[in-house]
């Protein structure tokens, strides 16, 4: 996983120190040595993570952090504020003015290589919910991207797995009213309930006297309702090989006791934040899959589901040698609507016409709106009397109640007419099912409109 890593720094020595650190993990490096080159090479390159040190002249750390994060075209880059200054008020104020972690010089290689690799995924899921936020133009993203912390509106659901109460209750008291924490003392037990509730975050101690805590977290990595669930481990002073161990195996990152509350605030926001857009992201997926097959306006299928799926349908009533009937349907002298009543009421018509159509057919037919005012309804394991039948019923409920068209009351009285087809075994093609079928329909509005009929084998 490669990526955009800018190194700003104001002295020489630092930055070819953290650029050989990285170009040696392949990552891609540019550097800085004043906040104004800092924020001209974010907006006008594709950066992927800042490194940003503090104590710069003219301009601080903070203030190129603060900068970043309230440009709308830079606030969603990951920034890591490196400082020699080990003073908790620094770490609140690097977290106000919006940075995503922080680091204490001199930084190991497990902890730089650590935080840069999990704040690159985030940056590759931002970027990701961007493009498609541009393309679908998804309302709701945009909004998700901008916060600054993951923890507005909904707190946090954060599960902790400690056997040690000293260790649990100091946790505890520091994500109080912060975040919603449950604490699981049972390791076997704790599988289960991660698994079975929502949570955003598991940390992992591993200080338990007759478990290994790495076989919890790969078990967790091997199931698929927490495969995705990150995991931040929590370890001793002089577990490092552990902790390695355990980043191969799939945690996403870690904390060496003594807890500092600002640094276990930071990774979990991270670690969340992280977990949303990924949620978001597959719901986004989801979404355009929907709307890429779904007729906005009546909520039925749409043509190209049409045309994908009817093959499908048409192959297997033929392997399997069942009936299959095909029903186009269309609302007489809809045009008329229109002119009449404006565009708004000939809406209106559509939707009430989809809503009585998928009122009178079954779970497994299959009903899109083929175009305009044209629907067809696509019924496996249905014979052609049974489908004109249907397409009769369709027809007279449509003719026994007027539709509501418009905000003052009025209704108007809509008819249709349908052509029917049912599949002839051996000699049919999709095209010859749906040929007959339009046939039909033409024959029925030929013959006076409000009416069915059927183009029997």
């Amino acid at each position: 996983m490669t990526a955009r890593i800018l190194v700003v720094d104001d002295i020489p020595a630092n930055v070819k120190l953290l650029e050989a650190r990285l170009l040696a993990e392949y990552y891609d490096v540019v550097t800085a040595t004043n906040g104004a080159d800092a924020i001209e090479t974010c907006e006008n390159g594709k950066v992927d993570v800042v490194l940003l040190d503090v104590m710069m002249p003219h301009m601080d750390g903070f203030e190129v952090c603060r900068r970043l994060k309230s440009d709308p075209a830079t606030s969603h880059i990951p920034v890591v504020m490196i400082t020699a200054l080990d003073d908790v008020s620094d770490r609140i104020r690097g977290l106000e003015v919006g940075a995503d972690d922080f680091l204490t010089k001199p930084a190991n290689d497990l902890q730089l290589m650590t935080r840069v690799k999990s704040l690159v995924r985030l940056k590759m899921l931002t970027d990701e919910l961007r493009l498609r936020a541009s393309t679908t133009r998804n309302i709701g993203i945009e909004e998700l991207l901008s916060r600054r912390q993951p923890s507005e509106g909904t707190p946090p659901h954060v599960l902790l797995i400690d056997e040690r109460p000293s260790s649990y209750e100091r946790i505890q008291s520091m994500l109080r009213n912060k975040m919603q924490l449950d604490v699981a003392t049972d390791p076997h037990a704790a599988f289960f309930q991660a698994a079975d509730a929502p949570y955003e975050c598991v940390i992992v101690s591993t200080a338990f006297a007759d478990f290994d805590a790495l076989r919890l977290c790969s078990q967790f990595r091997t199931f698929d309702g927490t495969r995705s669930l990150p995991i931040i481990l929590l370890a001793d002073p002089g577990e490092e090989k552990r902790v390695i161990r355990g980043l191969e195996l799939g945690i996403n990152d870690y904390l060496m006791r003594p807890i500092d509350q600002q640094e276990l605030l930071a990774r979990l926001r991270t670690q969340v934040k992280r977990k949303r857009y990924n949620d978001h992201l597959r719901a986004s997926v989801t979404q355009t899959i929907e709307m890429a097959v779904t007729d906005g306006l009546t909520g039925l299928h749409n043509r190209r589901y049409l045309d994908s799926h009817l093959q499908t349908l048409f192959d297997r009533a033929v392997a399997r040698r069942r009936p299959l009937s095909v029903m186009i349907t269309d609302i007489d002298r809809f045009k008329s609507v229109n002119d009449a009543y404006g565009h708004d009421a000939g809406d209106e018509v559509l939707r009430e016409f989809a809503s009585r159509l998928r009122k009178n057919v079954r779970g497994i037919d299959l009903a899109c709106r083929y175009g305009g005012e044209e629907f067809v309804v696509v019924m496996p394991d249905t014979e052609g009397e049974i489908a004109e039948k249907v397409a009769e019923r369709i027809r007279a409920e449509v003719a026994r109640e007027p539709f509501p068209a418009g905000k003052d009351g009025k209704c108007l009285d809509v008819t249709v007419s349908v052509g029917v087809s049912s599949l002839r075994r051996g000699l049919d093609t999709v095209a010859d099912l749906m040929k007959r079928a339009d046939i039909a329909l033409y024959e029925a509005k030929r013959a006076g409109r409000n009416r069915v009929v059927a183009k029997a084998a």
